[in-house]
């Protein structure tokens, strides 16, 4: 079957109701005939599509066709039903009618439920044994066709509710920790993954010429910036399936195996730049340099990074969840979330009762945290305790926050601290504040949190939506929403918005973002139903 590229336009732009889309497509991924007529969503996101909301906006309806969706879940049209008919805002509706499905519906690029194997993948012997067996997912982060741990974790994060009750939403999360197990496995200091040989997918290149140890394959590679928290996040994927199911199927021996590559990982960069005992200089395990004229690209020190003391308890991360370099080695935010994470795992294996395996968790998360709290908490002159962004252990520390998850702003969010904690609000009042957090950016048109990754014009929705997952406030909860709203006129949240016009924004494409306004949502949904449903509306479960 042949469709012009007229009739896929046709295709993609077209709505139906969720009854006809269950008879068409149930629980099937789509045909691929149909597929060879979609148009590229990276070209398609960048203009708008009726029919409009009914709201003062006008937002378009975004969606791919049925036809050209990634993959289809009855459960998420229900919920898309279910919130936007409550949702008195009708912009705010089709925003997240747009939001909430997109990872479901552009970014899932491979997925096999388990029930075929791959034999010409199986390795001889028992080193090998199980790899890229099981499900298996591959979701890339929207317009670059790779997958990065840390993203694809949060853009499958507002599906984990679903998983209990939605057998294809279970094996797609399942399939996302199998071949997120793998990439641990092989390559653990990277941070961006190539197509799972199976695929059939062709490897993309990132065009950079970097010097990295331990080396890495390109086939499987795509970057390879060392960054704690996409280690962080590998454990959370299967921690939050585990919470929302109540099932462990994805502890089997390929995730021990990345665990134990991932506690490798930890004890190599909790060691110091120089022995405690002798003095002398140590090259740390991981080395990284690009041939490239911006800083935040590249580690200095000939790819090392700068100097970093000894027992801290803390972890370095070379590189921020940004792909910014860090200045000073001892990033909090990831430290806070690996913390968590580490202890999160060790109550699943708890429940699994690898009860010696869980306590050796529980110490290593206790370390981390002392750490922080040691380390990590400065004296600000006008904030007082506040949590600093970066340390070395030798006292100087950097007072800023980045947008990128995780963050100082998202410290509540990660479970590390309650919203409460009087350390975090201080915290949270420095990084709102112009004059005390340089890239808290402020304009005519927008402001918000943005980071070095983009520019100094530029901030991040995404950090309007933390502002609002960690308020009480109504007030302040309304005006980042709807700031929000008003830079999405696309009907996508954008990476990042130009803070004088607002008009101005990069990525039309990003699917992480869209995801956390998706969260926030359902977030509102629950705890503050009457803001987004009217006033004394009943909070939504998804059951």
């Amino acid at each position: 079957m042949r469709f012009s590229w007229a009739i896929g336009l046709v295709l993609c732009g077209g709505v139906m109701a969720v009854e006809d889309w269950e008879a068409i497509l149930g629980d099937t991924l789509p045909d691929p005939d149909y597929a060879r007529a979609c148009p590229d969503y990276k070209k398609y996101s960048t203009y708008a599509h009726r029919p409009y909301s009914e709201g003062e906006m006008g937002l378009p309806y975004q969606r791919p066709s049925i036809h050209c969706r990634t993959f289809n879940s009855p459960l998420v049209e229900k919920v898309i039903k279910d919130i936007t008919e409550r949702m008195v805002d009708k912009d705010m509706a089709r925003l997240f009618e747009n939001a909430f499905p997109n990872t479901l519906d552009t970014t899932v690029r491979w997925h096999v439920d388990g029930t075929e194997g791959h034999t010409e993948l199986k390795a001889r012997g028992t080193k090998d044994e199980g790899k890229w067996e099981g499900a298996q997912s591959f979701v890339v982060t929207g317009d670059i066709n790779a997958e990065w741990l840390r993203d694809s974790t949060n853009q499958l994060l507002q599906y984990q509710p679903l998983a209990k009750h939605d057998k294809t939403i279970f094996n797609l999360i399942l399939g996302a920790i199998n071949t997120q197990s793998e990439y641990v496995i092989e390559s653990p200091y990277c941070n961006a993954f190539q197509p799972p040989p199976a695929s059939k997918l062709a490897p993309t290149q990132n065009g950079q010429e970097d010097f990295v140890h331990p080396a890495y394959e390109p086939s499987v590679v795509f970057e390879c910036k060392y960054e704690l928290d996409s280690l962080a996040h590998f454990l959370a994927l299967g921690n939050t399936f585990a919470n929302s199911t109540g099932s462990t199927a994805f502890m089997n021996k390929r995730w021990f195996k990345a665990l134990d590559t991932v506690l490798a990982v930890l004890d190599q960069q909790s060691e110091s730049t120089f022995d405690p005992k002798t003095g002398r200089f140590e090259r740390n395990t991981y080395t990284f340099s690009r041939r490239t004229d911006a800083g935040t690209e590249t580690l200095n020190l000939a790819g090392v990074g700068n100097p970093l003391n000894f027992g801290t308890g803390l972890i370095r991360s070379a590189f921020r969840p940004s792909d910014d370099a860090t200045i000073l080695g001892f990033y909090i935010p990831a430290n806070a979330q690996m913390a968590v994470e580490l202890k999160r795992t060790a109550d699943v294996l708890h429940s699994a009762k690898h009860t010696r395996l869980a306590q050796a968790l529980e110490k290593r998360a206790q370390s981390i945290a002392d750490g922080i709290w040691e380390h990590g908490v400065v004296e600000h002159k006008k904030h007082g305790k506040v949590f600093a962004y970066e340390v070395d252990g030798y006292g100087s520390h950097i007072i800023m926050d980045d947008a990128n998850v995780p963050s100082l702003l998202a410290l509540p969010i990660l479970g590390f601290v309650d919203r409460t904690d009087v350390v975090y609000q201080n915290t949270r009042r420095m990084l709102l504040d112009k004059a005390s957090n340089p890239y808290y950016l402020t304009g005519s048109a927008f402001h918000g949190i943005g980071g070095p990754h983009i520019g100094l014009q530029y901030a991040w929705p995404m950090s309007l939506l933390m502002q609002a997952m960690t308020s009480d406030d109504d007030k302040e909860i309304t005006e980042c929403i709807t700031l929000v709203l008003k830079a999405s006129r696309l009907g996508l949240v954008h990476e990042s918005i130009n803070v004088n016009r607002i008009i101005d924004y990069t990525r039309s494409w990003f699917a992480w973002a869209n995801s956390v306004f998706a969260q926030t949502i359902l977030d509102l949904a629950q705890r503050k139903p009457h803001l987004i449903f009217g006033p004394g509306a009943k909070p939504y479960v998804i059951e």
